[in-house]
């Protein structure tokens, strides 16, 4: 997993401006994979990152890169407690969750739809997006917004604003690690 598709998929997370991300990679050797993992752990862990595997299935893996401390804290408000609890979340510890969520996806056909919350999207939208099966939004972007659409026009112009400058930056040759910001 190359530096490059960290950056492609996980800016926004990596600049401090988004709780997580989540993409998926081909992988040829679950072996190499953990290898690369455990390269980007060191240097992600220094800056407050995390990154984990949520799943592995036919070749692929699903991976998460987050911020812990954002996480925690997005996890404890009102709203998101009462989502998480609805599909049976017993702690707002976010390890726990973690490990729930992986619970979770591991025994649903699609991605369960709290996951919203473990990528800093509005408590709200995914509560809507529940709530409307996916339908009838206010705004589709970089999650589909139920709420407030004119922060969420904000918030889509800063991350994709932030992916661009991070590509450039990596194709100029800033290492990974000076992109991570350490908040």
């Amino acid at each position: 997993m190359s530096d490059d598709t960290i950056v492609r998929h996980c800016a926004p997370t990596l600049a401090g401006l988004k709780t997580g991300n989540i993409f998926t990679v081909a992988f040829h050797s679950e072996q190499v994979l953990d290898e690369e993992l455990q390269r980007l752990e060191k240097v992600l862990s220094a800056k407050g990152l995390r990154i984990v595997k949520l799943r592995v299935r036919d070749g692929r893996a699903l991976i998460y890169v987050y911020r812990p401390h954002r996480l925690q804290s997005d996890l404890v408000g009102h709203e998101a407690r009462e989502i998480l609890r609805r599909y049976g979340y017993d702690s707002v510890d976010s390890h726990s969750c973690i490990r729930r969520l992986v619970e979770r996806i591991e025994t649903q056909q699609g991605f369960p739809h709290e996951i919203g919350l473990f990528l800093g999207y509005p408590p709200e939208d995914v509560s809507g997006f529940i709530d409307c099966c996916g339908k009838n939004c206010k705004l589709c972007g970089y999650w589909k917004v139920y709420g407030d659409v004119h922060e969420a026009e904000k918030r889509f112009a800063k991350f994709k604003k932030c992916t661009c400058v991070y590509l450039k930056c990596l194709q100029k040759g800033v290492s990974l690690s000076r992109l991570a910001v350490d908040i």
